[in-house]
């Protein structure tokens, strides 16, 4: 089975509509894509958000979080944003799975600047390092 890791572009907006319906597997069987959908939650509330930060121990900022999240699964992605969509392909709404990043461009053009990334967990719902206040959230 190939690796699925990027979903297409959400434009300027935290709205994401996705269609994905979540299966059930037993923990020997689980893809790639089902194990980063479950252990970034693992980081919600418990890690704090951290402007350049990319380790547990010290915080994440969005593409901090993604990195580290499939690093721990020896996949190795860019480090910033914009760098991990230009190296994933895209990928429809309608077709998306969990463990899929979801980019936020700062226009409608998606090829516009990426300022966000997030972890898209299945039911319109994703895994986001936001800001200092908010931290890691679902």
């Amino acid at each position: 089975m190939a690796l699925r890791h990027k979903v297409g572009t959400i434009a300027g907006t935290m709205a994401v509509s996705l269609a994905f319906l979540s299966g059930t597997a037993s923990a020997h069987a689980l893809s790639f894509n089902q194990k980063a959908a479950s252990y970034v939650k693992t980081f919600i509330g418990r890690v704090p958000y951290t402007y350049g930060g990319s380790s547990p121990s010290t915080g994440f900022d969005c593409s901090g979080l993604t990195h580290y999240v499939y690093g721990h699964y020896g996949k190795w992605i860019p480090r910033t944003a914009e760098d991990q969509f230009l190296h994933f392909r895209r990928e429809s709404r309608s077709r998306a799975w969990g463990g899929d990043l979801v980019f936020f461009h700062e226009n409608s053009d998606p090829n516009s600047y990426v300022y966000h990334v997030a972890i898209y967990e299945g039911g319109n719902h994703i895994v986001s390092a936001t800001d200092p206040a908010q931290g890691i959230i679902w």
